[in-house]
């Protein structure tokens, strides 16, 4: 009972996070689309949505981080612990009880996305709507991969993506 809440707290609890993250830059992204939009910044609106879509939704969440998080729900469902239920959702984010290397990524990329953050919030509208369409476009295909892998691991069968699970968690 506790490895099938930690693994459903888990996987919606980092939903939520990305989701929260879709919530808030959502306004921004649509009010881009107030302002007249030159070519040049149609140009820029495409090629960015499309490289985002790519690199963010596909590879990034669809190929590496998504699989990777239904792999430890999945080990959470499996092996219940109440510190690793509790904090499930930095569980499967690969924040605890994860590899050296893995949290030495995890922490190098939230150092980065954090630092792009305060950059873009620099920007005027609509540079910075335009940069957040992609954004947006790539969180939703991050929780829709999340979801999707989930039922498919869950109810259809396994996965056969690496947890990253220490031998002494």
């Amino acid at each position: 009972m506790i490895g099938t809440f930690g693994a459903l707290w888990g996987g919606f609890g980092v939903m939520f996070l990305l989701g929260f993250g879709i919530f808030r830059l959502f306004p921004i992204a649509m009010d881009a689309f107030s302002y007249q939009l030159e070519w040049y910044h149609q140009l820029c609106l495409v090629a960015n949505v499309s490289y985002l879509a790519y690199a963010e939704g596909y590879r990034g969440f669809q190929k590496k981080f998504s699989p990777r998080v239904v792999a430890r729900m999945k080990y959470l469902k499996s092996n219940p612990n109440m510190k690793h239920t509790l904090l499930a959702p930095l569980f499967c984010m690969g924040y605890i009880c994860s590899t050296k290397q893995r949290k030495i990524l995890n922490i190098s990329l939230l150092i980065g996305i954090v630092f792009l953050i305060v950059l873009i919030r620099f920007l005027n509208q609509p540079w910075r709507g335009i940069i957040d369409v992609g954004v947006v476009i790539g969180l939703v295909w991050g929780v829709c991969s999340i979801f999707l892998m989930t039922i498919k691991a869950f109810v259809g069968g396994g996965t056969e993506y690496n947890p990253e699970i220490p031998q002494r968690c």
